[in-house]
């Protein structure tokens, strides 16, 4: 999403998300308009939560009763400050403040909010049944992962949770996860999404080029181009479309152009096993290597992958079969060789030799390179 578009919406309650004073009136009304909001909101994959002064266990009971408890992420419900509850919301969430909203019936608790968080946008609960036509609620590109942003983050907070009650060491936290890559060639449904992917991964897009949806299509019906959307899934839940991969195949080079992962995934080491596995293929392809590489001032985690991979500088012949590169970007080579698999993710790929879409599994490999 972009900076003019909200990633969350946060809700008062009396008077706002729904009708009633609940300490109050004891029981309150939620209508069929507010219900069509949030549910419309979820649906384009923008994030709800709630700041409420009322008691908690009361207020989500409440929520529970209505249905609409499960739309709700990070609830603040308590005595504290809206702009507390909003800025812990933020926070947690990893959102600026410029794409939070706010809707509350009380104009002083909006202006508590905007004086003390000025980018975070205020409305009047009035409006509430108007926010669908409002521009700001309207993203650009509503995609497969966005109708399922809410429980991507849902189970992330649960991930989370577990990590930190886990005793041991990372890695053998991420065998408990039972983790899975998917990387198959993208089609048209995916193409919002990889776009996306280049446009906001920055730590680890090697090159911090966008391609426009319009130019991926192009490069689907090429031959020479693959395309591969990489998703990843776990115990917990989908992680959604987490990387893009854009090769070029010429007779003894593979070009990759570009390799974006999610920061989300970082942790996972997807990058790292994602060129792993590109070695392994162009190994038993017989090809070589060349990686573009344009350096930004934020993605250093993606030149140490690379280079932690076993790409160089080494000048080679197979580079005579590329067009000249442009100006800033490197040009990385590797000889590869047959890797391993991870032992802390089940991978599942296409085999970039053949056209077929099945995915394989990739096997660990001895040293003598049988599969185990």
């Amino acid at each position: 999403m972009g900076s003019d578009t909200v990633k969350c919406l946060v809700w008062d309650l009396d008077n706002t998300l729904w009708h009633g004073v609940l300490l109050e009136d004891g029981e309150v009304r939620l209508s069929d308009e507010i219900r069509r909001v949030i549910v419309g909101l979820d649906e384009r994959g923008i994030l709800q939560s709630v700041a409420s002064r009322n008691d908690h266990d009361h207020a989500w009971g409440w929520l529970e009763k209505l249905g609409v408890a499960e739309y709700m992420v990070l609830p603040q419900i308590g005595w504290g400050s809206k702009s507390a509850s909003i800025t812990a919301i933020a926070d947690r969430l990893q959102f600026a403040h410029n794409t939070i909203a706010f809707i509350d019936d009380q104009a002083t608790e909006r202006a508590e909010v905007a004086l003390r968080l000025p980018e975070v946008r205020c409305y009047p609960a009035e409006v509430a049944t108007t926010l669908l036509d409002l521009p700001e609620f309207n993203p650009a590109k509503v995609t497969g992962d966005s109708r399922h942003r809410r429980a991507m983050y849902q189970a992330n907070f649960a991930r989370e949770t577990a990590r930190s009650d886990f005793p041991g060491p990372d890695e053998e936290f991420l065998r408990t996860l039972d983790l899975e890559m998917r990387v198959r060639r993208a089609d048209e449904e995916d193409l919002g999404r990889a776009e996306e992917l280049t446009l906001r991964t920055s730590q680890m897009n090697a090159t911090g080029v966008h391609y426009s949806y319009e130019a991926l299509r192009d490069l689907l019906s090429d031959p020479r181009h693959e395309v591969l959307v990489v998703t990843m899934t776990d115990r917990f839940g989908s992680h959604g479309a987490v990387g893009v991969v854009l090769i070029e195949k010429h007779s003894e080079v593979w070009h990759l152009k570009l390799l974006a992962t999610s920061c989300r995934v970082v942790a996972f080491g997807a990058g790292s096993v994602l060129l792993n596995w590109l070695s392994d293929q162009a190994a038993s392809a017989g090809a070589h290597l060349t990686a573009d590489f344009r350096r930004t001032d934020r993605n250093r985690m993606m030149e140490v992958a690379y280079r932690f991979a076993g790409f160089g500088d080494d000048a080679c012949p197979c580079a005579a079969a590329l067009p000249a590169g442009t100006d800033g970007v490197e040009r990385l080579h590797l000889l590869p060789q047959r890797r391993p698999a991870p032992d802390t993710i089940l991978v599942r790929a296409v085999n970039l030799a053949r056209p077929e879409p099945d995915l394989v599994e990739w096997f660990a490999r001895s040293s003598q390179g049988a599969a185990l």
